[in-house]
Order: C-alpha cells, then sequence, then structure tokens
C-alpha cells in the first residue's frame, strides 16, 4: 500500500492514471500525448504505476498496451477513507429496480441475466480490461474498444486473433457488442469433429447489457447468431454460466 500512496503521489501519474479510466488499452506514445513529455520519462512514470500494481501491459504484436488496475486504488480506500465516513443520517431509501428488459433473441440465442453486487464502471472493466477478464473470467481481451476494431482472445497462451473478430457496439459502462470467435478453450472440451464443424460455422455475436439496478447492477449475455445444430453453442452453454459466474463471485468478493 505505500507504494500506492508514492505511485499517487505525483500529478503526472494521476493524470496517466485518468487517461488510461477513460481509455484502456493505450501504447506509450499515446500516453506520451496526454503528458507532452519525452517517452523516457512517461517510461518512468509508468514502470513506477506498474510496481504498484495499478497498470499492467499487454504484448499486441510489436506494441505495449498498457491497462489500468484500480484494484489497489480500490483497497486504499477500504481500507483508509470507507471506514473514516459519517454515517448519513436519514439517508434516502434506495431506489426501486426497474424490471428487467426482456432481451429480443432469436431462435436458439442463449441469454443469461445476473445481478452483481458492484459498479457499472468495475463490471466494463472486469468484461475488457485483459488484467480484470483473466481474473475474473479466465481469458484476457485485448482490443481498442472502438466500434469496428479487432480484438484478440487470449485463453491461457492461446492468442486467437483473426479479421472475423470484430466490436460490433462499445458504450462504456452500458453495452458491449463482438462477434465470436470459432472456439474457445476455456468454455468446454470438445472433440476434434466438434472443432471442424465450428470453424465452418459463420460467425457468431455476443452481447453484453450493463444496466444500474438499485444497490446492484444488472448483467445481460445475449449470444446469437446460430446455425441449426451449432457446435459453437454446444460449447458455450456449457462455458458462459461457469464464467459468468466466476465473474460474479471475483467482484463481490470483499
Amino acid at each position: 500500500m505505500d507504494e500506492v500512496f508514492r505511485a499517487l503521489a505525483d500529478p503526472n501519474r494521476r493524470r496517466l492514471l485518468d487517461s488510461l479510466n477513460l481509455r484502456d488499452g493505450q501504447t506509450l506514445g499515446e500516453l506520451g500525448a496526454v503528458l507532452a513529455t519525452t517517452r523516457q520519462a512517461v517510461s518512468k512514470h509508468l514502470a513506477v504505476l506498474e510496481a504498484a500494481g495499478l497498470v499492467t501491459t499487454v504484448r499486441r504484436g510489436r506494441e505495449k498496451l498498457h491497462y489500468l488496475d484500480a484494484e489497489p486504488i480500490r483497497a486504499l480506500s477500504d481500507r483508509w477513507i470507507r471506514q473514516y465516513e459519517r454515517p448519513r443520517e436519514e439517508a434516502a431509501p434506495p431506489p426501486t429496480p426497474a424490471p428487467p428488459a426482456e432481451p429480443a433473441s432469436a431462435p436458439d440465442s442463449f441469454v443469461y441475466t445476473l445481478y452483481l453486487r458492484t459498479t457499472p464502471e468495475r463490471l466494463w472493466q472486469a468484461i475488457t480490461g485483459p488484467a480484470y477478464s483473466r481474473r475474473h473470467m479466465g481469458h484476457a481481451l485485448v482490443s481498442t474498444w472502438q466500434k469496428g476494431a479487432g480484438y484478440t482472445w487470449v485463453d491461457g497462451d492461446l492468442e486467437i486473433d483473426d479479421t472475423d473478430q470484430v466490436v460490433l457496439d462499445a458504450d462504456p459502462y452500458r453495452r458491449l457488442a463482438l462477434t465470436f470467435p470459432a472456439f474457445v478453450p476455456s468454455m468446454a472440451e470438445a472433440d476434434q469433429e466438434t472443432l471442424d464443424r465450428a470453424a465452418r460455422e459463420p460467425r457468431s455475436r455476443v452481447s453484453f447489457d450493463i444496466r444500474p439496478a438499485g444497490e446492484q447492477v444488472e448483467l445481460t449475455l445475449v449470444h446469437e447468431g446460430f446455425v441449426p445444430e451449432s457446435a459453437v453453442r454446444q460449447m458455450i452453454l456449457q462455458g458462459w454460466p461457469r464464467k459468468l459466474s466466476d465473474l460474479k463471485s471475483g467482484l463481490e468478493q470483499v
């Protein structure tokens, strides 16, 4: 925690964290533009942030992308801020959550809704931030998260990356939609025949819709666009419930 305090003491390092909070996955050059200083100075600041656990990096081709990891800041807040907060008097009752919307789904689509005691910002980072998604769901997603951009699905030592993997929609803290790889090992085990069938199928689509619901956050995952008797659908039926359960457990840990 001392390293976190030291890292946050410098205003330039706080500006880098603010920039990554607005747009994760930036290169050294992009972060250099934030401070308008030399690459060497930015590298030193990033090294301090990385040593404090506030920034993680992922290689994508020749580029090194930087991602915010806010867990140390939350731990600092729990230890040094929340316990000193004065209790609110006559606090207003929490708003009544709106009834969950029924997502439009095609036949044979997979729809899964769960409620998490977290915030939309933390949930978004847990889905899109490589360090978070690896920690909470067993895989990492690497992208600029701009509509139309490509992305890489990292499953263990395997990097799944092809031109069909595209971000279809990205509205931070609200909605993410993308085309889904033909096969993801952490979803389910599959024999060679199933893998061959999955590779021949057109890409399916998965979306994450995030909505505040009182003191919780509602997450609705819709996976659709399957062919009849889809091999991909057969695999995700096992994989998504397990991954989303791990996501809920990880985010709700005290």
